[in-house]
């Protein structure tokens, strides 16, 4: 019989939340955002390199692509194994042990998974959103993260959408209506885990 684990989790008052970057790019406009989705995950890798060392924890909400008896690791060792931009960005963002892991079903990273019960058990204040695509399923996680209370940081230079114009948009909207900061990632601060 396995130990079940009584570790308490540490708090991280800031949480790096990555969406859908663990992605084939099989739909309607993948090649449109293939380009502007992996500078998006080598900015992301590179913000989060910077996080971890400060104590922030990753959390990666994706797709689970109606494959409901599939995991995280199937997924992400399905398209790490990929050719080109799917593969690249698997292999840049792979988890660590000391990453967390859900698979969502819908748009928004809380919709039906335990997202909002684990950032309350980190004590978390302020998300730090990423992912793919700023106009679709960033931005229902950002919203979401507004109404539950999250104080919530959108880097521009860290989300893709299939036009650029649309990715503006986006972050246009979630500044003005979630008041969101849509600072770029190099401008971090310490924010505070």
């Amino acid at each position: 019989m396995s130990k079940i684990s009584t570790e308490k989790l540490e708090p991280s008052k800031t949480v790096l939340l990555l969406v859908d970057f663990i992605n084939p790019l099989d739909f309607d406009g993948a090649q449109e955002i293939a380009a502007s989705a992996l500078e998006a995950a080598r900015q992301t890798a590179a913000l989060r390199r910077r996080l971890a060392r400060q104590g922030v924890r990753t959390v990666y909400a994706n797709d689970n692509y109606e494959r409901w008896t599939s995991d995280f690791k199937e997924l992400w060792k399905h398209c790490a194994a990929l050719r080109g931009v799917p593969g690249q960005m698997a292999k840049l963002l792979a988890p660590t042990r000391e990453d967390f892991t859900l698979l969502k079903a819908r748009h928004s990273a809380f919709y039906g998974t335990p997202l909002n019960i684990l950032l309350g058990q980190l004590r978390c204040k302020r998300l730090i959103v990423t992912g793919i695509a700023a106009d679709s399923c960033v931005l229902f996680s950002a919203m979401d993260a507004y109404l539950r209370g999250y104080s919530v940081w959108v880097p521009p230079d860290c989300v893709a959408a299939e036009a650029h114009e649309a990715r503006d948009m986006a972050l246009t909207q979630m500044a003005r209506v979630l008041k969101a900061d849509i600072r770029p990632s190099q401008r971090l601060k310490r924010p505070g885990v």
